[in-house]
């Protein structure tokens, strides 16, 4: 399965560590990038060391780009249910210069293997992963590991 430099997303919300494992190894993933600015989770087996244990057991690479995740002003306006302010505070966040350079790591690594961005949202249309995916420039294809 070879889709260069489309970059894939995942959220974990309604998904367990073996639906999302089986999820990412379906889509042919190589590395999940984690673009949580925390990477912990109430959620058993998604915090950092748990998911980067069981990523490595299943083949799959990790590498977390915390300059990538939401500042806590858009985490706590995702959680009000406004999307459209979250979008708003994270743009201001991408256009400075950490997320920049993680951005353009993240580039280089999507055009020389298949990526897939991990943040905790179902829906990609009110995460930021979207946008971080939308940024890179190449194509955007959304897993759901709850289907």
């Amino acid at each position: 399965m070879t889709h260069q430099g489309e970059v894939l997303t995942i959220g974990y919300e309604r998904a367990t560590p073996a639906s999302l494992l089986a999820a990412l190894r379906e889509a042919g993933v190589q590395t999940l990038v984690d673009v949580r600015a925390l990477a912990n989770s109430r959620k058993p087996g998604f915090a950092k060391g748990a998911l980067s244990a069981a990523l490595e057991e299943a083949g799959i690479g990790y590498l977390h780009l915390r300059a990538l995740g939401t500042p806590a002003a858009g985490r706590e306006a995702a959680r009000s249910g406004k999307p459209e302010v979250m979008r708003r505070i994270f743009a201001a966040h991408l256009a400075g210069t950490e997320p920049q350079a993680a951005l353009a790591n993240l580039k280089n690594l999507a055009g020389r293997q298949r990526v897939c961005l991990l943040c905790l949202e179902a829906d990609p249309r009110h995460c930021h992963r979207t946008l971080v995916a939308e940024a890179l420039g190449h194509p955007v294809m959304h897993l759901d590991p709850a289907a």
